[in-house]
Protein backbone atom coordinates (compact mmCIF):
# COMPACT_ATOMS: atom_id res chain seq x y z
CA UNK A 1 0.00 0.00 0.00
CA UNK A 2 1.60 3.48 -1.21
CA UNK A 3 1.29 6.22 1.27
CA UNK A 4 1.37 9.74 -0.39
CA UNK A 5 2.88 12.76 1.90
CA UNK A 6 0.66 15.41 3.25
CA UNK A 7 2.10 18.08 2.71
CA UNK A 8 0.38 21.08 5.31
CA UNK A 9 -0.27 24.59 4.43
CA UNK A 10 1.87 27.12 6.46
CA UNK A 11 -1.00 29.79 8.06
CA UNK A 12 -0.76 33.13 6.47
CA UNK A 13 0.26 34.79 9.78
CA UNK A 14 3.69 32.54 10.16
CA UNK A 15 4.59 33.74 6.51
CA UNK A 16 3.84 37.37 7.43
CA UNK A 17 5.54 37.42 10.85
CA UNK A 18 9.09 37.92 9.22
CA UNK A 19 7.91 40.89 7.51
CA UNK A 20 6.04 42.21 10.40
CA UNK A 21 9.25 41.86 12.96
CA UNK A 22 11.49 43.65 10.19
CA UNK A 23 8.82 46.32 10.08
CA UNK A 24 8.09 46.77 13.75
CA UNK A 25 11.87 47.36 14.29
CA UNK A 26 12.33 49.85 12.44
CA UNK A 27 9.27 51.58 13.21
CA UNK A 28 10.21 51.37 16.97
CA UNK A 29 13.70 52.72 16.03
CA UNK A 30 12.31 55.74 13.77
CA UNK A 31 10.25 56.70 16.97
CA UNK A 32 12.94 56.35 19.36
CA UNK A 33 15.08 59.02 17.46
CA UNK A 34 12.15 60.99 16.48
CA UNK A 35 11.16 61.77 19.79
CA UNK A 36 14.58 62.52 21.17
CA UNK A 37 14.40 59.35 23.33
CA UNK A 38 18.09 58.82 21.47
CA UNK A 39 19.07 62.08 20.20
CA UNK A 40 19.98 61.91 16.25
CA UNK A 41 23.88 63.28 17.52
CA UNK A 42 23.98 59.59 18.56
CA UNK A 43 21.96 57.75 16.34
CA UNK A 44 20.60 58.40 12.55
CA UNK A 45 16.82 57.09 12.06
CA UNK A 46 16.34 54.71 9.77
CA UNK A 47 14.73 57.42 7.17
CA UNK A 48 18.17 59.56 7.75
CA UNK A 49 19.66 56.02 6.61
CA UNK A 50 17.85 55.77 3.47
CA UNK A 51 18.26 59.20 2.42
CA UNK A 52 21.72 58.76 2.83
CA UNK A 53 22.28 55.34 1.08
CA UNK A 54 20.79 57.83 -1.87
CA UNK A 55 23.14 60.52 -1.75
CA UNK A 56 26.02 58.52 -1.10
CA UNK A 57 25.31 56.41 -4.60
CA UNK A 58 26.64 59.46 -6.39
CA UNK A 59 28.30 62.05 -3.75
CA UNK A 60 31.74 60.85 -2.35
CA UNK A 61 32.14 63.22 0.54
CA UNK A 62 33.64 63.09 3.02
CA UNK A 63 35.39 59.31 2.59
CA UNK A 64 36.37 59.80 -0.80
CA UNK A 65 33.94 57.15 -2.62
CA UNK A 66 30.16 55.88 -3.00
CA UNK A 67 28.77 53.35 -1.60
CA UNK A 68 28.91 51.38 -4.47
CA UNK A 69 33.04 51.93 -4.85
CA UNK A 70 32.94 51.03 -1.12
CA UNK A 71 31.24 48.04 -1.51
CA UNK A 72 32.36 46.77 -4.49
CA UNK A 73 36.38 46.91 -2.90
CA UNK A 74 35.25 44.91 0.04
CA UNK A 75 33.37 42.22 -2.03
CA UNK A 76 36.52 42.01 -4.13
CA UNK A 77 38.96 41.94 -0.69
CA UNK A 78 36.52 39.25 0.91
CA UNK A 79 35.69 36.95 -2.18
CA UNK A 80 39.49 36.77 -3.00
CA UNK A 81 40.53 35.50 0.70
CA UNK A 82 37.44 33.16 0.50
CA UNK A 83 38.02 31.73 -2.52
CA UNK A 84 41.95 31.44 -1.52
CA UNK A 85 40.44 29.62 2.12
CA UNK A 86 38.90 27.29 0.09
CA UNK A 87 41.42 26.21 -2.36
CA UNK A 88 44.21 25.95 0.45
CA UNK A 89 42.03 24.91 3.58
CA UNK A 90 39.55 22.06 2.13
CA UNK A 91 42.41 20.08 0.11
CA UNK A 92 45.10 20.45 3.37
CA UNK A 93 41.71 19.12 5.82
CA UNK A 94 40.84 16.55 3.64
CA UNK A 95 44.03 15.02 3.59
CA UNK A 96 45.22 15.67 6.86
CA UNK A 97 41.86 13.67 7.60
CA UNK A 98 42.94 10.29 5.82
CA UNK A 99 46.57 10.81 5.61
CA UNK A 100 48.81 10.29 8.80
CA UNK A 101 51.75 11.58 7.41
CA UNK A 102 49.91 15.22 6.08
CA UNK A 103 48.14 15.35 9.75
CA UNK A 104 51.95 15.17 11.23
CA UNK A 105 53.66 17.75 9.40
CA UNK A 106 50.48 20.11 9.60
CA UNK A 107 48.63 20.05 12.44
CA UNK A 108 50.99 21.13 14.96
CA UNK A 109 51.59 24.18 13.01
CA UNK A 110 48.27 25.18 12.34
CA UNK A 111 47.13 24.32 16.09
CA UNK A 112 49.81 26.67 16.83
CA UNK A 113 48.16 29.27 14.65
CA UNK A 114 44.66 28.77 14.92
CA UNK A 115 44.12 30.10 18.45
CA UNK A 116 45.80 33.46 17.43
CA UNK A 117 42.80 35.76 16.44
CA UNK A 118 43.32 37.25 12.98
CA UNK A 119 43.06 40.53 13.76
CA UNK A 120 46.04 40.04 16.07
CA UNK A 121 48.22 40.38 12.52
CA UNK A 122 46.94 43.33 11.61
CA UNK A 123 50.21 45.16 12.51
CA UNK A 124 52.55 42.72 10.94
CA UNK A 125 50.09 42.53 7.49
CA UNK A 126 51.06 46.03 7.67
CA UNK A 127 54.28 46.34 7.76
CA UNK A 128 54.55 43.17 5.32
CA UNK A 129 51.99 44.32 2.69
CA UNK A 130 50.78 47.86 3.30
CA UNK A 131 47.38 48.82 3.23
CA UNK A 132 46.08 47.69 -0.20
CA UNK A 133 44.27 44.69 -1.32
CA UNK A 134 47.07 42.21 -0.50
CA UNK A 135 47.23 43.01 3.53
CA UNK A 136 43.29 42.50 3.56
CA UNK A 137 42.97 39.98 1.57
CA UNK A 138 46.07 37.79 3.69
CA UNK A 139 43.82 38.93 7.28
CA UNK A 140 40.84 37.16 5.43
CA UNK A 141 42.79 34.26 4.44
CA UNK A 142 44.11 33.56 8.09
CA UNK A 143 40.26 33.87 9.30
CA UNK A 144 38.47 32.29 6.35
CA UNK A 145 41.04 29.03 6.27
CA UNK A 146 40.59 27.22 10.17
CA UNK A 147 36.60 26.39 9.48
CA UNK A 148 37.71 25.11 6.14
CA UNK A 149 40.66 22.93 7.53
CA UNK A 150 38.63 21.64 10.74
CA UNK A 151 35.54 21.08 8.98
CA UNK A 152 37.04 18.96 5.90
CA UNK A 153 39.30 17.33 8.35
CA UNK A 154 36.26 16.06 10.79
CA UNK A 155 34.03 15.70 7.58
CA UNK A 156 36.65 12.63 6.88
CA UNK A 157 36.89 11.23 10.24
CA UNK A 158 33.06 10.51 10.29
CA UNK A 159 33.59 8.64 7.14
CA UNK A 160 31.45 5.13 8.07
CA UNK A 161 34.27 2.68 9.04
CA UNK A 162 32.22 -0.28 7.68
CA UNK A 163 32.06 1.09 4.23
CA UNK A 164 35.75 1.56 4.49
CA UNK A 165 36.57 -2.18 5.69
CA UNK A 166 33.94 -3.24 3.26
CA UNK A 167 36.29 -1.10 0.31
CA UNK A 168 39.40 -2.85 1.77
CA UNK A 169 37.34 -6.11 1.34
CA UNK A 170 36.93 -5.69 -2.32
CA UNK A 171 40.30 -4.16 -2.71
CA UNK A 172 40.56 -0.52 -3.22
CA UNK A 173 43.59 0.82 -2.12
CA UNK A 174 43.83 3.91 -0.29
CA UNK A 175 43.86 6.65 -2.50
CA UNK A 176 41.04 4.88 -4.34
CA UNK A 177 38.97 4.83 -0.38
CA UNK A 178 39.73 8.50 -0.31
CA UNK A 179 38.47 9.87 -3.52
CA UNK A 180 35.52 7.58 -3.92
CA UNK A 181 34.31 7.56 -0.28
CA UNK A 182 35.68 9.68 2.28
CA UNK A 183 35.39 12.59 0.05
CA UNK A 184 31.41 12.06 -0.65
CA UNK A 185 31.08 11.82 2.82
CA UNK A 186 32.70 14.66 3.68
CA UNK A 187 30.55 17.06 1.47
CA UNK A 188 28.29 18.04 4.07
CA UNK A 189 30.74 19.12 6.36
CA UNK A 190 32.40 20.88 3.76
CA UNK A 191 29.68 22.98 2.60
CA UNK A 192 28.99 23.57 6.37
CA UNK A 193 32.41 25.21 6.34
CA UNK A 194 31.51 27.25 3.38
CA UNK A 195 29.09 29.21 5.97
CA UNK A 196 31.40 29.30 8.77
CA UNK A 197 34.45 30.90 6.61
CA UNK A 198 32.04 33.35 5.17
CA UNK A 199 31.50 34.61 8.16
CA UNK A 200 35.00 34.76 9.83
CA UNK A 201 35.83 36.83 6.09
CA UNK A 202 33.29 38.77 6.14
CA UNK A 203 33.39 39.75 9.82
CA UNK A 204 37.52 40.25 9.73
CA UNK A 205 37.40 41.93 6.79
CA UNK A 206 35.55 44.63 7.97
CA UNK A 207 38.20 44.88 11.17
CA UNK A 208 40.58 44.96 9.10
CA UNK A 209 39.32 47.73 7.18
CA UNK A 210 38.48 49.53 10.38
CA UNK A 211 42.15 49.64 11.20
CA UNK A 212 43.98 49.87 8.18
CA UNK A 213 42.12 50.61 4.92
CA UNK A 214 41.72 53.53 2.36
CA UNK A 215 38.42 52.36 0.60
CA UNK A 216 35.72 49.66 1.77
CA UNK A 217 32.48 49.11 3.92
CA UNK A 218 34.72 49.03 7.24
CA UNK A 219 36.83 52.31 6.19
CA UNK A 220 33.17 53.84 5.48
CA UNK A 221 32.55 53.39 8.91
CA UNK A 222 35.65 54.70 10.23
CA UNK A 223 35.01 58.11 8.11
CA UNK A 224 31.58 58.55 9.67
CA UNK A 225 33.12 58.37 13.31
CA UNK A 226 35.53 60.89 12.36
CA UNK A 227 33.58 63.24 11.13
CA UNK A 228 30.55 62.74 13.77
CA UNK A 229 27.91 60.97 11.06
CA UNK A 230 25.99 58.35 12.77
CA UNK A 231 23.95 58.11 9.09
CA UNK A 232 27.09 57.12 7.32
CA UNK A 233 28.23 54.71 10.41
CA UNK A 234 24.49 53.40 10.44
CA UNK A 235 24.52 52.88 6.74
CA UNK A 236 28.12 51.16 6.84
CA UNK A 237 27.07 48.52 9.42
CA UNK A 238 23.73 48.10 7.42
CA UNK A 239 25.38 47.68 3.95
CA UNK A 240 27.60 44.89 5.48
CA UNK A 241 24.99 42.99 6.97
CA UNK A 242 23.09 42.96 3.63
CA UNK A 243 25.92 42.17 1.53
CA UNK A 244 26.98 39.13 4.14
CA UNK A 245 23.28 38.11 3.81
CA UNK A 246 22.82 37.91 0.06
CA UNK A 247 26.17 36.05 -0.34
CA UNK A 248 25.15 33.52 2.20
CA UNK A 249 22.00 33.50 0.94
CA UNK A 250 23.63 32.54 -2.68
CA UNK A 251 26.03 30.11 -1.12
CA UNK A 252 23.14 28.36 0.22
CA UNK A 253 21.25 27.86 -2.49
CA UNK A 254 24.23 26.69 -4.44
CA UNK A 255 25.47 24.35 -1.54
CA UNK A 256 21.36 22.68 -1.43
CA UNK A 257 21.72 22.18 -5.71
CA UNK A 258 25.05 20.82 -5.48
CA UNK A 259 24.36 18.23 -2.53
CA UNK A 260 20.70 17.35 -3.91
CA UNK A 261 22.45 16.60 -7.16
CA UNK A 262 25.20 14.22 -5.42
CA UNK A 263 22.53 12.14 -3.46
CA UNK A 264 20.70 11.43 -6.70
Amino acid sequence: MAYRKVEVATPLIVKVLPYVSILGFFLVWEIIVRTGIVPDTLLAAPTTVLKTFFVKLYDMDPDGATIVQHAWVSIQEAFTGFALSLVIGIPLGLCMGWFKVVEGLCRPIFELIRPIPPIAWIPLTVFWFGIGLTGKVFIIWIAGIVPCVINSWVGVRMTNPTLIQMARTYGANDWQIFTQLCIPSALPMVFGALQLALTYCWTNLVGAELLAADAGLGYLITMGGRVARPDIIVLGMISIGISGAIIGFVIDKIEKKLLAGIRR
